[in-house]
């Protein structure tokens, strides 16, 4: 097929499933008759496609980002993060993505278009470069901003990283959404390779944590330790 938004959407007009549709209400709050909603592609269907139209250039990925059908947009953050992780792909291509991301944030506009590509594009680009960029996401006004800013740590964690997630994880202790203290809080478990560093920051913090995020934060750990923490977190 061609690498086109034209193409990619037309196929994704054929793999539509009303049913499918429907099953979708379980995971996200939209109205059935929203400009940006959905139209019932399997999630799988739409990684499939990703993989089949991975060389789709830029220009195509953001033309896909602009409709208002969310597994249009699935579809171009998983291609965008399929292609960041190629190996063929150039250096000067994984700016491109990086860049494109960043400048349509608005159009990444729920918890799963964030996650589709900022473990795979934001982390990693900036694993060898300044990392500002991720503290005034952390400080943004839109949610997903933030989310992002939290989400992109990852890459840096999986290398013993940790400075950054904490204090990123620190800017939004006060945060006054859910799926960002979620998200927070599975990046402070991530950290538990280094269970002396979580301790000192839960030994800081965990009396402001949400409950959400403190509880994702201790997963790992035993239920003693676990009680003791949450007995000094918030009670919501």
């Amino acid at each position: 097929m061609e690498l086109t938004a034209e193409a990619i959407l037309a196929r994704l007009q054929e793999l539509r499933s009303d049913e499918e549709r429907k099953k979708y209400h379980r995971y996200f709050d939209f109205e059935d008759d929203a400009a940006d909603s959905f139209i019932g592609v399997r999630m799988g269907e739409v990684f499939a496609l990703a993989k089949q139209c991975v060389l789709t250039p830029p220009a195509e990925i953001e033309k896909l980002m602009e409709s208002d059908i969310h597994e249009a947009r699935a579809a171009a953050m998983s291609i965008m993060a399929k292609q960041y992780q190629a190996k063929k792909t150039t250096p000067e291509r994984k700016q491109e993505l990086f860049e494109l991301y960043l400048r349509r944030h608005d159009r990444i506009n729920n918890w799963d278009l964030v996650d589709l590509a900022a473990y795979y594009v934001i982390g990693p680009h900036l694993v060898d470069r300044p990392r500002d960029i991720l503290y005034r996401l952390a400080k943004s006004e839109n949610m997903w901003e933030r989310r992002t800013a939290t989400l992109a740590t990852f890459s840096f964690i999986r290398r013993g990283q940790l400075d950054d997630a904490f204090a990123i994880a620190e800017l939004l202790l006060d945060d006054p959404e859910d799926l960002v203290h979620k998200a927070v809080g599975w990046m402070l478990r991530s950290t538990d390779t280094n269970r002396p560093a979580l301790n000192a920051f839960l030994d800081r913090h965990a009396a402001r944590m949400p409950r959400v995020m403190l509880r994702n934060a201790l997963e790992h750990y035993v239920p003693d330790e676990r009680a003791r923490y949450l007995a000094m977190g918030k009670a919501k």
